[in-house]
């Protein structure tokens, strides 16, 4: 072939190889590799120059006389012409970017970049954006006929590419900064190659994009292969028969070969299982085991091939090959039809679409891997970070000038700095102590620490050069030094201002950087974005550590705290990370001396989201600050901001770094402080305050405490006792508020208290954790109101705990308590004290039976089903005393009637919900119902239970139960007692169970033959009435009341009357307005005329006072006129005529009610009448209009005729 037809990518190849035959470092390319590129022939270029060529064959080739040297010199080169006559790299270089052949630019520079021989003239061009910015150049196309590596092309294929290309710069945006973004196909020679270019280009970015993801995939893979499990590692040294433990990732390719094989054979059901028990990789993809080389092939050709040496695998690619027609032999074309021509077309069309697609796949995994690499990286720096952030202990302030440590990073590396290296290069004068310094450190130093302070070290002999005086070429001019400085001022220099100043001076070392940092930095900081302020967070901190200087250091300092005028939560937490940092780093005497001042200054500070800052940093550089201040200056500030703070966030924010504080504290005289914080926390108006007390502080300082060995003797002693103090003063009326304090107090300490008890007991030293120990059981105890209150959490571990709770029982359940001091004091003082109290509260205080039910049932639940079996309810049986022969005692009955009823049956007996502990339950239950109505006894204790009980739907068949007990007991007391618990039952229960087990209860206890049990039922009726909604319900209820009150045999059943009054005066405002028109009114009407008529003073006026209540209740419920004037009116006026006897302070009341009722209902009458009248007036008015506007109709537009329809008729 002719070497004007030779490719010249080719011969460029062959030529490198031959160089690089010559220099013998023929390492590029294995012989199979050029075996392979010299087999494919002159149209099928090796994979890895394709792209190249086909894009430069789409280029207009030069004429003969502007050929390019690269060109003539490669041809010669191709054609056998002589070697000396060989031309530089450099000059095809500067060749190729004159006449801006750009592609064919960066296809040499990618070579060469890959055989290692870089032109430092190609990596500066393509590196700079500006060189690819608005490209206005055409490239070169020769005037004539020429040769180029695209073979003849004539003047008018040249001007009408040209025209085409012009047309197309035009229409482009000029916005262009990288050489991605440029369109090479615009260079197109006519419009039916525009698709060849096109895909051309597509091939490059896939082979590029092919070449990233490869990248990143090797980087992937160097990453995961370090990892290596701690039990491969034992495998490994149990087993010396094993060479090397496997892998992660050949691990997770065997998995994925050995799935396929299951699949492939039919075994899915263990495929499954495969892949359940290897949950962490994806069977479906073999990208997924992470591996940069393709996929094996699978385990039987693996088996098969076992015996045989596997060839070599090679990546194979196929590619679309754009041949120019010039260099296609004469009679080509007369074998290919014509006809052909479109569906060549088309099918480039569909090629460059599917390499479109597929480039988009490869990117988005590209970014994907990316991604991966990132974090994996991230990882790794967090677990150096961790392994060399040790406490501030091994912070050294002072370190000697040959100790460096090996584990710190270089001062360059992007985390954190190294302050002791930089210490030891500012204090050192001497640029060779530094630097001989520098190499004893180095030398002591891994290997790989070595390599990573390379940079560090290249920093420091770079400013070392930069000392020394740099000679500059001088002219061989004889002008006079005046008119050089004359000459030289008209550059426009400014080095006379502050800014000018610190430009003019360039740093020449890291002490300088940092003073010139520390000068501009309270310039910058102004200019800078409220919203972006936090970037600055890290370059003042890092001054900060570094400056020299103490009062540079402090207004450093003082920018970073008021760096943002009100800082959000996201802006507060990087300023305390960077203070965190900071005091990491410089120890906890600068710590003292320049942070603490910054929070001082801003406790008193206007807006409170910088004294949230200073709460929270309080509590953030506790771990870093000297003890005595930890204890002293910054519990002090706390304290001050926790009793004058007036925002609810920055209390909250105290509380919490109090809690801190108390976890790093170790003065014991801080003891009484911290018991004062505590109390002061919890009496906080701000519910946040309360909760953040105990979530972090009370935990935090019960931990203290049992450190101390005051939990049992001194801070649980103490609230007892102010909880009985606070009992003995509330004879008049006790604070709620202070009992819920001091009891909330106590529940928050039961988990510490439980811990104590585990940490003391005589099994203790026994608790290992060896061989398998049972799980705890998920409601073993309360949820915690925060991790600090989790009884695994203040043990160790959950599964320290489990082996505690195992020795726990059984040491309960066979062992005893023999020497168990911490747990006796619970049974024999703490419990006594509690029940003694229970027994002293209000039990009509459903408050404070709520809280100490809540109390104990945390306790029981805490310590177990054994120990409330065993040591609890022993203790309330002997005091509660249910035996037969105290039923008529009065001594044995008071406790019955107090407090300790209800919560001994919601506190202690629902903490376990089995069978026998339900049975319990009912079982006392019912035997306090019968106990108190035997003895005659109030019921408080037992309507307590009921109702707190109530509250929850899962006991309301238990209760239920317990009810039906009483409505068939023998005696006629506990059936009334029974009937009245069904008016607690009845708010709070279904309707269902309403109508299936209410109803039919207190149907037949209202048949019962003593009329007290009858009379009992009245009030549970009513509360029917007042809350169902059924009606079927509502009118058996009604008829049931309509026979009381309608049966003659009630007639003169006074307390009958009495009870049915008071529940109409309770029930009537809130029940069915029907039931209140039709049947309550009415019958009220009916029983005060029947009270003019009692003789019996006694009853007249309780009846009066009861029809009294009730006419008050309704009087504020919407009543019509109807019932106004037939029944509420006239009621109102029998029960004044009994009051003008009995009661005038009430009659007084009755008259302005009855004055009160005629008004309105005169009111009424004049509105209706009013409105009678405006609506005959409003029918006259319309009459009237209807007929005017007929009139007009009739008329005709005439004046004349207008005018007469308003004369009067004579």
């Amino acid at each position: 072939m002719a070497a004007g037809n030779v490719n010249p990518f080719n011969v460029s190849d062959s030529e490198e190889e031959a160089e690089q035959r010559q220099d013998g470092a023929d390492t590029e390319r294995s012989p199979s590799d050029e075996a392979q590129g010299h087999s494919l022939g002159p149209f099928s270029p090796p994979a890895y120059s394709e792209p190249a060529a086909l894009l430069s064959s789409n280029r207009t080739s030069p004429s003969v006389d502007g050929i390019p040297a690269s060109a003539a010199a490669v041809a010669g080169i191709g054609g056998g012409g002589a070697a000396e006559t060989r031309v530089s790299l450099d000059a095809i270089a500067a060749q190729l970017l004159r006449d801006q052949y750009i592609l064919t630019a960066l296809e040499l520079h990618t070579e060469l970049l890959e055989a290692g021989r870089e032109l430092p003239r190609l990596r500066d061009y393509f590196s700079n954006p500006g060189n690819f910015e608005r490209q206005s150049g055409t490239p070169p196309a020769s005037k004539e006929q020429g040769v180029g590596p695209g073979g003849p092309l004539t003047v008018q294929m040249q001007d009408r590419k040209r025209r085409k290309k012009d047309a197309h710069m035009r229409d482009r945006a000029g916005s262009i900064s990288t050489l991605d973004s440029l369109d090479f196909a615009r260079y197109s020679d006519d419009g039916n190659r525009e698709s060849d270019e096109r895909v051309a280009v597509l091939e490059f970015e896939l082979r590029k994009a092919r070449e990233t993801i490869q990248a990143l995939r090797a980087n992937l893979t160097q990453a995961a292969e370090c990892e290596i499990p701690s039990q491969e590692r034992k495998n490994y040294k149990s087993s010396p028969e094993n060479q090397e433990p496997i892998r992660a990732l050949e691990k997770r390719a065997l998995n994925f070969l050995v799935n396929e094989y299951l699949l492939k054979n039919e075994c899915k059901l263990t495929s499954i299982t495969f892949s359940d028990e290897n949950d962490d990789q994806d069977f479906e993809l073999w990208d997924d085991v992470g591996l940069n080389i393709p996929k094996p092939p699978d385990l039987l050709q693996l088996y098969r091939n076992s015996g045989n040496s596997l060839p070599l695998h090679r990546d194979t690619v196929d590619m679309a090959v754009s041949v120019d027609p010039n260099d296609l032999p004469g009679d080509y074309f007369t074998q290919e039809p014509v006809q052909q021509t479109e569906a060549i077309q088309q099918q480039q069309d569909e090629v460059a679409q599917k390499l479109e697609y597929q480039i988009s796949l490869l990117n988005s995994e590209k970014q994907s891997l990316a991604e991966q690499i990132k974090k994996l990286q991230s990882d790794i720096q967090v677990l150096q970070r961790n392994v060399s952030s040790e406490p501030t202990s091994a912070v050294k302030l002072t370190p000697s000038k040959g100790d460096t440590p090996c584990g710190k990073p270089p001062l360059d590396n992007g985390q954190y700095l190294d302050i002791r290296g930089v210490t030891e290069t500012d204090s050192s004068s001497d640029a060779n102590t530094t630097k001989t310094s520098t190499t004893t450190a180095t030398t002591d130093c891994t290997e790989s620490t070595t390599t990573a302070t390379q940079p560090h070290s290249k920093l420091k002999s770079q400013s070392q050069q930069s000392k020394t005086s740099v000679q500059f070429d001088q002219p061989n001019r004889k002008l006079s030094p005046a008119f050089h400085q004359a000459l030289l001022s008209f550059c426009r220099m400014s080095t006379d201002s502050r800014l000018g100043s610190e430009v003019s001076r360039i740093a020449d070392s890291e002490q300088s950087v940092m003073l010139m940092l520390g000068r501009c930095l309270p310039h910058i900081v102004p200019n800078v974005l409220l919203a972006k302020r936090e970037e600055l967070i890290p370059l003042i901190l890092c001054t900060a550590c570094l400056h020299p200087e103490p009062k540079e250091r402090d207004q450093l300092l003082h920018i970073l705290f008021n760096l943002i005028k009100r800082p959000d939560d996201e802006q507060r937490q990087m300023i305390l990370t960077g203070c965190v940092a900071f005091a990491q780093h410089v120890g906890p005497t600068r710590v003292e001396a320049e942070l603490l001042p910054q929070c001082w200054e801003q406790i008193n500070h206007k807006y409170p989201e910088r004294r949230l800052l200073v709460a929270e940093a309080c509590g953030a550089l506790a771990p870093y600050l000297p003890k005595e201040i930890r204890s002293s200056l910054v519990l002090s500030m706390l304290q001050q901001m926790l009793a004058e703070d007036k925002a609810d966030m920055v209390r909250e924010a105290v509380v919490k770094s109090l809690g801190i504080i108390m976890g790093y504290i170790d003065d014991p005289d801080k003891y009484s402080q911290g018991f004062e914080l505590m109390l002061l926390s919890l009496g906080d108006p701000s519910e946040r305050v309360v909760s953040a007390t105990h979530q972090v502080f009370i935990p935090a300082f019960a931990a203290w405490c049992t450190e101390l060995g005051n939990l049992q003797s001194q801070l649980i002693p103490s609230l007892l006792t102010r909880i009985e103090k606070l009992l003995k003063q509330g004879e008049y009326g006790l604070d709620e508020h202070k009992l819920h304090m001091y009891l909330s107090a106590l529940q928050s300490l039961i988990p510490s208290l439980f811990a104590v008890l585990l940490q003391n007991a005589p099994f203790t030293s026994r608790a290992k954790l060896q061989g398998d120990v049972p799980p705890i059981e998920v409601t073993r105890f309360p949820r915690p109101a925060s991790p600090l209150q989790d009884v695994a959490t203040i043990v160790g571990s959950r599964e320290q705990l489990a082996v505690l709770l195992q020795l726990y029982d059984h040491q309960l359940q066979h062992e005893g308590t023999t020497g168990w001091d911490s747990l006796l004091w619970v049974v024999n003082q703490f419990l006594p004290q509690l029940i003694e109290i229970v027994g002293r509260i209000n039990v009509t205080s459903s408050t404070c039976v709520h809280e100490f039910s809540r109390f104990f049932w945390r306790l029981c639940r805490t310590f177990g089903k054994i120990f409330t079996n065993t040591k609890v309810k022993p203790q309330f049986q002997e005091i509660l005393r249910l035996s037969e022969e105290n039923v008529d005692a009065s001594a044995g009955n008071g406790i019955l009637t107090k407090a300790t009823v209800p919560i001994y049956a919601t506190g202690v007996l629902t903490c376990y919900n089995q069978e026998e502990d339900r049975k319990l339950l009912i079982g006392f239950l019912e035997d306090v119902m019968t106990t108190l109505s035997l003895s005659h006894a109030p019921l408080d204790s037992l309507k307590a239970s009921f109702v707190e009980l109530g509250a929850n739907p899962a006991f309301h068949e238990l209760l239920l139960t317990v009810l039906w007990y009483g409505v068939v007991h023998t005696s006629a007391l506990v059936r009334c007692t029974a009937a009245r618990m069904f008016e607690l039952l009845v708010k709070g229960v279904n309707e269902t169970l309403v109508a299936q087990r209410v109803v039919p209860a207190l149907i037949t206890l209202s048949s019962d033959p003593e009329i007290s049990v009858r009379i009992s039922t009245i009030p549970a009726f009513g509360t029917i009435m007042e809350t169902i909604t059924q009606k079927e319900l509502l009118e058996r209820v009604k008829m049931q009341l309509a026979s009381f009150l309608e049966d003659p045999q009630y007639q003169d059943q006074h307390s009958l009357h009495m009870e049915i009054i008071k529940t109409f005066g309770r029930v009537g405002p809130n029940a069915e307005p029907r039931f209140r028109d039709e049947f309550v009114l009415p019958h009220l009407h009916k029983l005060a005329l029947c009270n003019n008529q009692q003789t019996v003073e006694s009853k007249r006026i309780d009846i009066a006072t009861q029809l009294f209540e009730a006419y008050s209740a309704l009087s504020c419920c919407f009543i019509s006129e109807e019932l106004m004037v037939n029944h509420f009116l006239p009621g109102l006026r029998c029960l004044k005529t009994d009051m003008e006897q009995l009661s005038p302070e009430h009659e007084v009341i009755l008259s302005s009610m009855i004055k009160e009722c005629e008004i309105k209902v005169e009111n009424k009458a004049i509105g209706e009448a009013q409105g009678s009248i405006s609506i005959a007036a409003s029918l006259v008015g319309e009459d009237a209009k209807t007929k005017f506007l007929s009139k007009m109709g009739q008329l005709t537009t005439s004046g004349a005729m207008l005018a007469n329809v308003f004369q009067r008729k004579k």
